[in-house]
């Protein structure tokens, strides 16, 4: 058996990790949920960002400072975005499809501009840590878990108790309805959908500040994030980064207790426990 610091880290760890898992969530679900659009180019917009980051903190710029320049840039492309499937009236389940074309595109574009080759952002962040009684708690991994509850509550109590939210709820479950109202539900789309792109550029920065980075590693994030935003609800922020710390708190005891190759396993047992006890959750 480990011993109980090792637990202990192993846990913390596991939070941190899921946190990132939730902020990963955080457009997927509010587009998939509100807007109905299943967007796989939102992982791909997260290591665009990701990279982005990298590259302007090389230049001297401050890795969190570089949001000034790519979340208004990720928000003009989720707008474009939104504004092309909506022209030509793509259906939920073609949204699949299409965007899947952007992500390898993005990826494409990454590995054209940066090659395959393994890239790591040097930064002061990385190098700072406190000793918590005997757990070690690192700034990037803390900085994700502030940025991701941060959001995730602030983009649930923006719907839940703004009229902007109501609205974007009401269009989201019934738009004629809401246009009889007086709703916009174009405008309101278009302000989804480029608010989640630049929530993408957001996880970026936290996915550099603590993560190597590679082209081929967007693949491996779309199960466990999908895991995450599923069991936590579409269209629910709060339920993502739930979700997403549940499996990443049971993936790190998985690999402490038992073995690290059993750890990817542990986010599908969970959503398919989850689909069998309580499908209803989806509809």
């Amino acid at each position: 058996m480990p011993s109980l610091t090792l637990l202990g880290q192993s846990v913390l760890s596991g939070v941190f990790i899921g946190a990132l898992y939730g902020l990963l969530g955080l457009g997927l679900t509010l587009s998939w949920g509100l807007l109905r659009q299943i967007n796989l180019a939102h992982f791909a917009l997260v290591f665009l960002g990701a990279y982005l980051n990298y590259q302007l903190a090389s230049a001297g710029l401050d890795p969190l400072l570089t949001l000034a320049v790519t979340a208004p840039a990720f928000f003009v492309f989720g707008v474009a975005l939104h504004w092309l499937l909506a022209r030509f009236s793509v259906s939920p389940l073609n949204t699949l499809l299409v965007t899947f074309g952007f992500m390898v595109m993005i990826e494409s574009l990454i590995q054209w501009i940066w090659t395959a080759d393994f890239r790591r952002m040097e930064n002061h962040y990385g190098n700072v840590r406190w000793k918590v009684g005997e757990l070690y708690v690192p700034l990037p991994e803390l900085l994700t878990l502030i940025v991701a509850a941060a959001l995730a509550y602030g983009v649930w109590a923006l719907l839940r108790y703004t009229d902007l939210g109501k609205a974007m709820r009401a269009a989201s479950e019934d738009a004629p309805v809401a246009a009889a109202f007086g709703i916009n539900e174009k405008r309101l789309a278009l302000l989804l959908s480029g608010a989640c792109a630049a929530f993408a550029a957001v996880a970026g920065v936290c996915l550099a500040l603590s993560h190597t980075l590679a082209p081929a590693q967007i693949y491996a994030w779309i199960g466990v994030v999908f895991a995450a935003v599923m069991i936590g609800g579409l269209g629910n922020p709060v339920g993502a980064l739930v979700a997403g710390i549940v499996i990443g708190v049971s993936e790190a005891l998985t690999m402490a207790l038992i073995a690290p190759a059993w750890a990817p396993l542990v986010s599908f047992t969970l959503l398919i426990a989850y689909l069998l006890f309580r499908p209803h959750r989806l509809a």
